[in-house]
């Protein structure tokens, strides 16, 4: 009986990477489901062959659909999951039927399961983190009601007995189901994450569901979560602390602490242990020229209180820090600096209005200017008097304005962690305004000469590989950037590096690009067929990309530096490339040197570069 199958299909399956080096792929694999296993196997010329793989049906935590991927092709339009025991596997069917067919069986043999999830992760998990709330950890809890839980978890059909457990532990009870109340107005779904800025304030997860219990005005609204959860205002708000840093990982939480450079420099982030914080301290010691970086994680006591020293304990993050600050109590020093990485940004969905780009020129104040790039001058500035934005200020002249304009409502589009936000433009008058995220750390060249020699190899890489993961994402999207250099990537407060001026290598009047047939490209980051044929493409593109790789592990040398643009285009066109710089391996340096293949085709895509570099 329990070998009988109940449901065999061909489904295309994504490759589990359970190693972070493993490729990401896509196979055909014959999907058999039985009451006690689901199989696939390797399927080739209509035969079935050997099995891939098999999970347990009783391990099996959770099945669900997946919101799609930005630029999912046709063949990978109807995802769902299978959360189990030690893994998480993604799976494609063929249409919308098949999909269905398989969620209702396997939902049938799960049933009975006694450790099914509340809540599951609708975003794929991939680069490291899950795109619907960035948790980095595959086993990390679940961010999305999965309201199927409810329905299989109180069916009336018969349950197989739970294995014995001791009188102290009780079985997670489910979420409260809310009696109809005149308080309760009706139920809203958030459409983002938020964190909250205020203690009176709830924390949101997008796509989750809420009560609201009182509309107050157009802005603001009461609710509560499912769990009946609701704002406690004497719980301090660990996010409104500024020695907090969120998912910062460990090499850039240290960077920065040496950047700070003062003995006691702290800040608190998100352990790579989710659920966890951990506090990391810089001190000057003896031993140390450069001064050393200590992490110490919070632990829980069984009373739930945090301690970072076993015998001083308290009911929250922020009073632990506060005893920290003045005492050291086994720590290596008191933590007297606290770091901070927090810009008070336009939040992912600030309301622009949908599809509005114009934005209204009184409601941005100037605040100091930044610098000055190939448009002109850029300076900090207030949008509606409260977020921090960037403002290019585009001198006359200095580009092609109707087509930017044009140009500029398909870049607000392309939305992606790693490329600098456009928010809009102010094009009724002059100057024009360009309106983007405020990066706090400014231009990547200018990071590079600056502060390069406090960088390790692996925090060089760790460059790369955002600029990389900015650059797949634009591939995806099939834009082409034109102008991919340090230069035009910029740095946030929390190291983050992001591409900015994406596609506008067509609209600037500069020395340092050329002109042929009123087309512009910077000559020294260019591949043979852009100077040759002026063809642009996501594999001139990856050329770029591999001469920022050398900058970056140059600490911002000029490519080429010994040669003008036209003795490059010569000398590249010969088959002179660069050569390996000394914080480079040999292995990295093949990464780069793939990178300037003079054939396009022979050139790796963003997303193989991706794989390499991770």
């Amino acid at each position: 009986m329990e070998k009988k199958t109940i449901l065999e299909e061909l489904l295309l399956k994504k490759s589990q990477q359970k190693k972070k080096i493993s490729p990401v792929n896509y196979k055909k694999r014959l999907f058999v489901l039985t009451k006690a296993n689901l199989s696939y196997y390797k399927y080739e010329k209509g035969k079935k062959g050997s099995k891939r793989g098999s999970i347990e049906i009783e391990k099996i935590r959770c099945v669900e659909t997946v919101n799609l991927e930005e630029s999912t092709p046709p063949s990978r339009q109807y995802p769902f999951q299978i959360v189990y025991s030690g893994g998480l596997l993604y799976i494609y069917a063929a249409n919308e039927e098949s999909r269905e067919r398989w969620l209702a069986a396997l939902h049938k043999e799960i049933k009975d399961n006694y450790d099914l999830l509340n809540k599951y992760h609708k975003g794929f998990f991939i680069n490291g983190n899950f795109l619907c709330c960035n948790q980095t950890s595959k086993a990390a809890p679940g961010c999305t009601i999965w309201e199927k839980y409810v329905t299989l978890c109180c069916t009336t059909e018969s349950v197989k007995p739970l294995p014995p457990v001791p009188q102290t532990l009780k079985r997670r009870s489910l979420p409260q189901v809310l009696s109809p109340d005149k308080s309760v107005l009706t139920m809203a779904v958030a459409q983002c994450n938020y964190e909250p800025k205020e203690n009176s304030a709830i924390q949101l997860v997008g796509s989750n569901k809420y009560c609201v219990l009182q509309e107050e005005d157009s802005d603001w609204w009461k609710v509560r979560d499912l769990e009946g959860n609701k704002p406690d205002n004497n719980k301090p708000n660990i996010s409104l602390c500024s020695w907090y840093a969120g998912n910062i990982s460990r090499a850039k939480s240290e960077q920065l602490l040496h950047q700070k450079g003062k003995d006691g420099a702290f800040m608190v982030r998100k352990s790579s242990q989710a659920g966890m914080y951990t506090v990391s301290v810089f001190s000057k010691v003896p031993e140390s020229e450069k001064g050393t970086v200590k992490h110490y994680h919070v632990h829980k006591n069984p009373e739930n209180k945090s301690y970072l020293v076993e015998n001083y304990c308290f009911e929250s993050i922020p009073k632990l820090i506060h005893y920290h600050q003045h005492n050291s109590a086994g720590m290596v020093t008191r933590l007297r600096h606290a770091v901070s990485t927090q810009v008070n940004k336009v939040p992912t969905t600030a309301s622009l209005g949908k599809g509005i780009w114009e934005l209204k020129r009184e409601e941005i104040v100037l605040l100091r200017e930044l610098g000055s790039g190939q448009f002109g001058v850029v300076h900090l500035g207030k949008w509606k008097g409260q977020y921090d934005v960037a403002i290019k200020m585009i001198k006359e002249g200095a580009m092609s304005e109707d087509e930017f304009i044009e140009e500029a409502q398909t870049m607000m589009k392309l939305n992606h962690p790693k490329l600098v936000r456009l928010y809009g433009v102010c094009s009724k008058s002059y100057p024009i305004y360009l309106v983007t995220e405020y990066m706090p750390n400014g231009c990547l060249l200018s990071y590079l000469r600056s502060h390069g020699k406090e960088l390790q190899p692996l925090q060089l890489l760790e460059i790369c590989y955002d600029v990389c993961d900015a650059m797949a994402f634009l591939e995806s999207c099939q834009f082409i950037h034109r102008d991919l250099a340090a230069r035009n990537c910029l740095v946030d407060s929390n190291l983050t590096v992001k591409v900015s001026d994406f596609g506008m290598t067509r609209y600037v009047l500069d020395d340092l690009y050329i002109s042929s047939l009123g087309t512009k490209f910077p000559v020294k980051w260019s591949a043979p067929e852009v100077f040759h044929y002026t063809k642009f493409s996501s594999k001139s593109d990856v050329w770029a990309f591999g001469i920022l790789m050398w900058e970056v592990f140059t600490l911002g040398k000029q490519p080429y530096e010994l040669y003008d643009n036209m003795q490059v285009i010569e000398k590249v066109s010969q088959g002179y490339r660069l050569y390996r710089p000394q914080l480079v391996s040999d292995v990295i340096y093949q990464i780069m040197y793939n990178c300037w293949h003079e054939l396009p085709e022979k050139r790796p895509g963003f997303y193989q570069l991706l794989s390499f570099i991770e």
